[in-house]
C-alpha cells in the first residue's frame, strides 16, 4: 500500500486552500536522462510515467484541473530527431492511455495551435477529447505546440476580427478568446527541474498564480513531490495585488 511522508491530509490542504488548478512545466526529461547515463528518449518515456503518476495524485488529492506544458511552439527548434521522437510518443501515448483515462472519468483536453500538427495526431487529439468531453473528474488539459504569445495574438486577432469596438475591450473579454476559456486561471505554478523562468507559458493566466520551484527533474516527479508543492501553497498568502 502506498504511503505518504506526511502527517497532514492533503485532500483537506485542497479543501481548505481552495485549490482548484495546478500547472505545470515539465523540465528535466533530458538532463535527468543524461545524468542516469541514458539516451534522451529514456527520459521522456519516464515523463510519461510521472505525468501518469501525477494525475492520479490530482485525483486522489481532490484537484479539479491539471495543465501540463507537453510541446512549446519554440520545441520544434530542437533537433528534427528528437522533435520524431516526441511526436511519435505523444501518438502512441495517446492511443495506449485514451481509453484508460477515460474509464477513469479523465477529462483530456488541448491548447495551443493544433492547426500545425499532422492530420494523424490532430485525429488522435480530437477523438481524446470527444471521448472524454462529458467526464467529470480531473480535467487534464495538455498544452501542445502552445506558446503564450502566440495564444494572446491569437486573442486580438480573433476580437480584431469581430470589429468588437475599443471601449468594449477588457480583461474578461480577453480572458474569454484564450485556449484556456473553459477553466480557471491556475492557482499554483510548479516548475521541474529548478529554472526560473516561466518558459512563454501561460503569461496572461499566471497572474496571481503561487510559483512552485523544485529540482527534482521531471521523470522523479510523484505523489509526495505534489504534496511538497501543496503544503508549500498552504503556507502562502496569496495576496491578489492587495
Amino acid at each position: 500500500m502506498e504511503t505518504l511522508k506526511y502527517n497532514e491530509n492533503i485532500s483537506e490542504i485542497v479543501k481548505e486552500t481552495h485549490l482548484n488548478h495546478i500547472a505545470i512545466i515539465m523540465d528535466g526529461n533530458r538532463r535527468w536522462a543524461k545524468e542516469n547515463g541514458l539516451p534522451s528518449a529514456m527520459g521522456h518515456k519516464k515523463g510519461v510515467d510521472a505525468l501518469k503518476s501525477t494525475l492520479k495524485a490530482c485525483d486522489d488529492y481532490g484537484i479539479k484541473y491539471l495543465t501540463v506544458y507537453a510541446f512549446s511552439t519554440e520545441n520544434w527548434n530542437r533537433k528534427q530527431e528528437e522533435v520524431d521522437f516526441l511526436m511519435d510518443l505523444f501518438c502512441k501515448t495517446l492511443k495506449n492511455e485514451t481509453r484508460e483515462m477515460h474509464e477513469k472519468n479523465v477529462v483530456i483536453s488541448f491548447i495551443g495551435d493544433i492547426s500545425k500538427l499532422s492530420q494523424k495526431l490532430q485525429d488522435i487529439l480530437n477523438y481524446s477529447s470527444e471521448l472524454t468531453k462529458n467526464n467529470t473528474g480531473v480535467h487534464l488539459q495538455i498544452a501542445f505546440n502552445y506558446g503564450s504569445r502566440d495564444e494572446i495574438v491569437h486573442a486580438v486577432k480573433n476580437i480584431v476580427s469581430k470589429g468588437i469596438p475599443e471601449n468594449e475591450v477588457t480583461e474578461d473579454l480577453i480572458s474569454r478568446e484564450l485556449y484556456t476559456s473553459c477553466v480557471p486561471d491556475p492557482d499554483l505554478l510548479i516548475r521541474t527541474g529548478g529554472e526560473m523562468r516561466i518558459s512563454n507559458y501561460l503569461l496572461w493566466q499566471i497572474a496571481y498564480s503561487e510559483f512552485y520551484v523544485t529540482k527534482k527533474f521531471w521523470p522523479e516527479f510523484d505523489k509526495d513531490a505534489l504534496a511538497d508543492a501543496i503544503i508549500e501553497f498552504k503556507n502562502r498568502q496569496r495576496r491578489f495585488g492587495v
